[in-house]
């Protein structure tokens, strides 16, 4: 069986899945969440001319060649807070004690910093004074933030596809959106099998080991947005691989995921299983860790199957896994970014294309990669300590130190 390109692989992956519903959800809920409309903006931000510091609102021109030696006496008649609405109109020679964000009142083209004023007693509660000495010139526009400055009604602000981040909830709140349009969190049954797995908390037993995939996988699933239903260990009967595959239809998931048996022979119960009600190809893919890889469908749903070995199993998520949530989560765009970094050291492989676990380090301004232990799929300390894994491409055995590389960073 020939290997089948990473590209390729992923590729026939992604193109089996489509993003889920939408569904509208109180503001509040949607940190993290993927737009499922585009958002343009209703009113203009910020809706009106403010200051952007404490001071005093003027007009530029009462104050032209203002300095400490040569200072500018203005009667101030306006005291104007934050969230208050201004019923003046400054003359010639007047002014406002005036508070960031309060809005400037007509006549108004500047605000001159409290600072360069002679009024320097800002205790709460004090009220301005009756008139001020303005020790500094300032320009029309000076400390101002025009109305619109920020957004335009009707500008295009957010796009269907974008994840939600803290910063976007806060422009959609200035935007007064209430109730926003966003797709469902996708949802992944994930089992393991194999009669080798203990659970966490089980005393250890001779030629067994500790299942530790499900608690990878569900955190990893978890971080990729979708929610993850915890089905268990399969045993290495047809019987429990059936149930477990089963509970998972019921469920009604957009996916299901397993680790461990996917190499020729050890997988041949949820091959029957699978194939019974779907669909089930065994792919060899040109990469390491993790080059046996399953895919196909259970009564329509979506079936990966990840190596066992616990680093594989790790990269094929972030490799083909990931990619695919965000497909099903209504993203824009599923690709990870990827970074260059230099090789503090020279590495090497095998010729497939090679998902190395290495430290970034700034070492005078550049990022520097280092292995982080040894790279053997079975051993997890290296990927603890790892901050990113290098993307050594197909067909290249040995990278020279000093040599720029690609690197996702975890």
């Amino acid at each position: 069986m020939s290997l089948l390109s990473v590209a390729e692989a992923r590729e026939r992956i992604l193109s089996h899945f489509q993003p889920v519903a939408a569904e509208s959800l109180p503001l509040v809920e949607c940190a993290s969440r993927v737009l499922a409309r585009d958002i343009t903006a209703s009113t203009n931000l910020p809706l009106f001319d403010n200051s952007s510091m404490d001071g005093f609102a003027l007009r530029a021109a009462d104050v032209a060649g203002a300095a400490p030696d040569s200072a500018r006496t203005l009667r101030v008649v306006a005291d104007i807070p934050a969230g208050a609405t201004p019923t003046v109109s400054l003359a010639e020679g007047q002014a406002a004690r005036i508070m960031t964000g309060a809005p400037l009142p007509q006549g108004a083209d500047a605000v001159l910093p409290v600072e360069d004023t002679d009024f320097q007693n800002r205790s709460a509660g004090l009220p301005a004074p009756e008139f001020v000495q303005a020790y500094q010139a300032v320009k029309a526009g000076n400390n101002v933030r025009p109305r619109g400055m920020d957004i335009h009604a009707g500008e295009a602000v957010l796009q269907a596809g974008h994840l939600l981040k803290p910063q976007d909830l806060g422009v959609l709140a200035m935007l007064g959106e209430a109730q926003v349009r966003v797709y469902r969190r996708p949802r992944v049954a994930l089992l393991s099998s194999g009669d080798e797995l203990l659970a966490v908390d089980a005393p250890l037993e001779s030629g067994k080991i500790r299942d530790s995939n499900s608690y990878t996988l569900a955190a990893l699933i978890e971080s990729a947005g979708a929610e993850v239903l915890r089905l268990g260990v399969a045993a290495d009967r047809r019987e429990a691989v059936e149930a477990l595959v089963e509970q998972a239809a019921t469920l009604q998931v957009d996916l299901i995921l397993s680790s461990a048996g996917v190499s020729v022979g050890a997988f041949d119960y949820v091959k029957e299983v699978i194939e019974s009600n779907g669909r089930l190809d065994f792919w060899r893919v040109n990469m390491r860790p993790g080059k046996p890889l399953a895919f196909g469908d259970y009564r329509g749903i979506p079936f990966i199957g990840l190596p066992g070995n616990p680093v594989s199993a790790f990269v094929g998520f972030e490799v083909f896994v990931r990619p695919a949530l965000g497909r099903l989560g209504g993203l824009k765009t599923v690709s990870r970014p990827r970074v260059r970094v230099r090789l503090g050291e020279a590495v090497e492989s095998d010729g497939r294309e090679s998902y190395l676990r290495a430290e970034i380090r700034e070492e005078n301004g550049t990022l520097t990669a280092y292995l982080s232990g040894h790279q053997g799929s079975g051993n997890l300390l290296s990927l603890v300590r790892a901050n990113a894994l290098l993307i050594i491409p197909a067909g290249v055995k040995s990278a020279p130190a000093y040599q720029e590389v690609d690197a996702w960073m975890l």
